[in-house]
């Protein structure tokens, strides 16, 4: 069991717990005035940070560029732009968390080398050498304590129970949460999102669409039950 019975005593099993959670996306410096980035407004991994947050956990929100601000007190707000940043921060907060969320949307690559002035548009092409970035959750899965718990997100658009058991266990994560882009109001940009919870265990639960908000429950019911011991319960909606 992760967490001392004096939490279950109390009736959380998050009191006294810190949670280390990425959200948002990256971006990925071209020039002084261009990027790489994508679509992700970060609220998953907000909507997460609140909950466990309410929940008693200290919650550490490595947060990629949003217009979101969190309201709980108990959430630590980390500022960083680009992979590398985000990467850097959860090796910083990562050895002292009991559980990490990876909600962000990381960027796979990054330019090889950032101009330092604007580039300048030409008539000839423009080609833009790209770099693989680090695999931050891989990178802290091969750190993981037996003692801590990784929960990692897989956005797919084929093959996606296939795929996100992959990302599963090559990464050694305890639980994935598999977002599709096959349902209408899920995904990026959305209040509500439509999720599959994947455990090591090979259960596989569907949920129905829901406010991101009533997500976020659903996640941290499943890992405090994953967490606890307690057998999940079942799947209605």
């Amino acid at each position: 069991m992760l967490f001392q019975s004096t939490n279950a005593i109390s009736g959380s099993p998050w009191r006294g717990s810190h949670v280390l959670i990425t959200a948002g996306p990256t971006q990925e410096a071209i020039d002084p005035v261009r990027y790489i980035s994508n679509h992700s407004t970060g609220k998953m991994g907000y909507a997460l940070a609140e909950e466990l947050a309410g929940r008693g956990a200290r919650v550490t929100l490595v947060s990629g560029s949003t217009q979101l601000t969190p309201v709980h007190p108990g959430i630590q707000r980390v500022n960083v732009r680009s992979a590398a940043e985000m990467y850097d921060a959860c090796c910083r907060y990562f050895p002292q968390s009991d559980v990490a969320i990876l909600s962000a949307a990381v960027a796979d690559y990054t330019p090889k080398v950032v101009a330092m002035t604007k580039i300048k548009k030409k008539d000839a092409e423009f080609s833009l050498e790209l770099v693989k970035t680090v695999d931050i959750a891989a990178e802290l899965g091969r750190q993981k304590r037996a003692n801590q718990v990784m929960v990692g997100f897989a956005l797919e658009t084929d093959h996606e129970i296939e795929n996100a058991l992959k990302k599963l266990h090559s990464k050694n994560l305890d639980l994935i949460v598999l977002n599709s882009l096959q349902h209408d109001g899920a995904g990026f940009g959305h209040d509500t999102n439509q999720i599959t919870l994947i455990d090591r265990q090979g259960r596989i639960d569907p949920f129905s669409l829901k406010t991101k908000r009533a997500v976020a429950t659903d996640i941290i019911d499943r890992l405090a039950a994953l967490l606890t011991g307690r057998q999940p319960a079942a799947v209605f909606a």
